[in-house]
């Protein structure tokens, strides 16, 4: 074997893998693939044992020359390393960093959030209910039975179960939910999605926000009705707001009213964005049925009560005078942004 030939072959592999070796993993596995164990120069040297006296100081003195100086260079790459890492990043950490996007409170949750306070503000709890409801808790006890028209109007989206499920049409089951459990006096609101089967338009939305209000104690009128909603409004709208009942039918309110408010932008004169009506209609309302109270468990020659529900959208729609309800779900980020 022409030793001297291999060393030569085996000193210009060393210097191109050296040239490639840009971390300290690669160049430990360069030391260990010449200099380890079972290395080529390691191998060769444990071979110099086979050969003569003159062929083994001859062999021996080139190998271990090649093997000096690719430890030579090896200490001297990873000290290189060893210093770039003393050293720190190698960016410029004086430039100015780059910004994280901030993120906003969607503006139906502002406004949720807003009328929470306002709520809590005059006494009322908070509660919450399941989305997929049963037909008797989402119809039956509110007063709308099988036959009811009601129910054409309200359809929604069932779930194939033995068990008639839907998903709720309105939050009103957690009233029902609420009066089962606690016994009278009581108030409270219960914000959440609905579903219904509309189709999508700017004003209209298979999924949307509602919150309704229950408030059940002994002689309540509908000036206690009134003075709520008259309060929600102001808080909402400025004090110079103005409301109006409007007669209407609800089957889990008797009597049952429509609640319009003053246009923002006419004070009531009537514009393209009343329809010339000068009011806006923002919710329903009325006095609970004495068959919901029945369907609860409550006496209703004793107990009385005012419920009322508003959509989140239709509110924030008048409120920030957005005049299309799919913005709200569109994850539109020049949109969301312009909400604090």
């Amino acid at each position: 074997m022409d030793w001297l030939r291999e060393a030569e072959r085996a000193r210009k592999e060393f210097y191109t893998l050296l040239a490639q070796a840009d971390t300290p993993e690669r160049l430990e596995n360069i030391r260990i693939l010449f200099m380890g164990r079972r290395g080529k120069v390691t191998r060769t040297l444990r071979m110099l044992a086979e050969l003569s006296i003159e062929e083994r100081r001859r062999v021996g003195e080139v190998f271990n020359r090649l093997k000096e100086e690719c430890e030579q260079k090896i200490d001297e790459a990873s000290n290189r390393f060893s210093s770039k890492s003393e050293r720190g990043p190698s960016f410029d950490v004086t430039l100015p960093g780059k910004p994280f996007p901030r993120g906003r409170r969607h503006p139906l949750t502002i406004l949720e959030d807003e009328i929470r306070d306002i709520f809590v503000s005059l006494g009322f709890e908070v509660a919450t209910g399941p989305d997929v409801e049963d037909d008797y808790h989402n119809f039956t006890a509110l007063n709308i039975p099988d036959e009811h028209p009601a129910r054409e109007m309200w359809d929604t989206f069932y779930l194939q179960e033995k068990e008639q499920r839907l998903l709720r049409t309105h939050t009103s089951p957690v009233q029902i939910r609420i009066m089962e459990k606690s016994k009278p006096p009581l108030a409270v609101i219960s914000p959440g999605k609905c579903y219904r089967r509309d189709a999508v338009d700017a004003r209209h939305s298979p999924v949307f926000h509602q919150i309704e209000g229950l408030w059940v104690d002994k002689g309540i009128t509908f000036a206690h009705l009134k003075g709520v909603l008259e309060y929600l409004v102001k808080r909402l709208f400025g004090p110079e707001a103005t409301l109006r009942l409007r007669p209407s039918f609800f089957p889990f309110t008797e009597p049952s009213c429509e609640v319009d408010l003053d246009c923002l932008k006419c004070r009531g004169k009537g514009c393209e964005h009343c329809g010339f009506k000068g009011y806006l209609e923002v919710l329903g309302a009325g006095r609970v049925h004495p068959q919901v109270f029945r369907n609860a468990g409550y006496d209703a020659e004793v107990w009385s009560g005012l419920a009322f529900g508003l959509g989140l959208e239709r509110i924030a729609m008048v409120l920030y005078g957005i005049g299309d309800i799919r913005l709200f779900l569109e994850n539109d980020l020049k949109f969301l942004r312009s909400f604090l």
